[in-house]
């Protein structure tokens, strides 16, 4: 049995869950999440907690009741308290900024980079601390967009420039050794 697919699914106050069959639709003070599962999990509600049950031990099934409960339990996260990633800008004259809810990055090109935010995605900029805070309820949607800007420049491994995760290590390389022996 999964040791992480057997865990009930604690439901908070404020937060409203209704299963239909492999359909899971939760709305909490955050915002509202809809998700269809594989019909071969059996979801329920039971006392205030979701429940995830697998009907057998095929290989198939074991992988995905601990997927479908993870998944369940970032829903009802994220609808009442959200998910935030933190990404750190290095580099000279490297900066974040703000227009309104757009993100404009100045990382070295020769013209800024502008990240609109979707549907449920917010930007918070610290100009001192050169960091971009990415806030939402859908914590997939949070990481890709982090995915994203982070891919505008990533951090290059000979001087550390470049855009990346709060606490990432960056595997940093030796440069040029001198001059070459004839």
């Amino acid at each position: 049995m999964s040791r992480i697919g057997r865990m009930p699914v604690t439901i908070p106050a404020g937060v409203q869950v209704t299963v239909d069959g492999s359909h899971v639709h939760v709305k909490g003070p955050n915002g509202e999440l809809d998700r269809v599962f594989s019909p071969k999990i059996a979801i329920g509600l039971e006392d205030g907690h979701l429940v995830v049950r697998r009907s057998s031990e095929l290989a198939e099934e074991r992988a995905l009741h601990g997927t479908t409960r993870a998944i369940i339990a970032n829903m009802v996260t994220g609808v009442s308290t959200g998910f935030t990633k933190t990404l750190e800008i290095d580099g000279v004259g490297y900066r974040p900024d703000m227009d309104g809810k757009t993100l404009i990055l100045y990382v070295g090109y020769s013209h800024p980079v502008r990240v609109e935010p979707p549907q449920g995605i917010s930007f918070e900029v610290d100009t001192k601390a050169r960091q971009i805070r990415v806030k939402g309820f859908d914590r997939e949607q949070v990481g890709q967009i982090a995915a994203n800007i982070r891919e505008v420049r990533s951090p290059e491994p000979y001087k550390g420039k470049g855009i990346h995760y709060l606490g990432e290590r960056i595997r940093r390389k030796a440069g040029k050794s001198g001059k070459a022996k004839k």
